[in-house]
């Protein structure tokens, strides 16, 4: 059985980071992925909900900012939950299992030098990959 998912887009906020109980860093953030085709010539997108857990949570929440064209490779997970009124729902969400940057920041950007020292985080090799950072401007980022 195969549950993959690869997506690149813009992250709509800044991540959020929190605790669980036990103390298990978990970041949440939304990815909006355009779509490779447009309907009456409007470009159209889509809003995935991102979970990073243990180190790719303090990954995130340390260099993903809002705007940033990122990569995420993952799964997806379906969740059942109870509302406030008792009424059943369901929530399809993306774990993050890899997290990379799909651009760089402006060379004046101190956060984009320390991007560039730490790299992608891979959760399968519990740790930091290299990373070279790539010139280009964030001047027309649409957020």
């Amino acid at each position: 059985m195969l549950n993959n998912i690869n997506l690149m887009g813009r992250l709509v906020r800044d991540p959020e980071l929190r605790h669980t109980q036990t103390g298990t860093p978990v970041t949440t953030y939304t990815l909006a992925v355009n779509r490779d085709f447009n309907t009456n010539g409007n470009n159209e997108a889509d809003f995935f909900s991102i979970v990073a857990w243990q180190k790719a949570a303090e990954f995130a929440n340390s260099y993903l900012r809002k705007g940033q064209l990122i990569a995420v490779q993952g799964r997806l997970q379906s969740r059942k939950w109870t509302d406030k009124d008792g009424n059943n729902r369901v929530s399809i969400e993306v774990v993050a299992e890899r997290q990379y940057f799909a651009e760089s920041k402006s060379k004046g950007d101190s956060a984009a030098s320390q991007s560039s020292e730490a790299g992608p985080y891979s959760e399968g090799t519990g740790g930091f990959s290299g990373f070279t950072e790539l010139e280009g401007s964030d001047d027309d980022l649409p957020f």
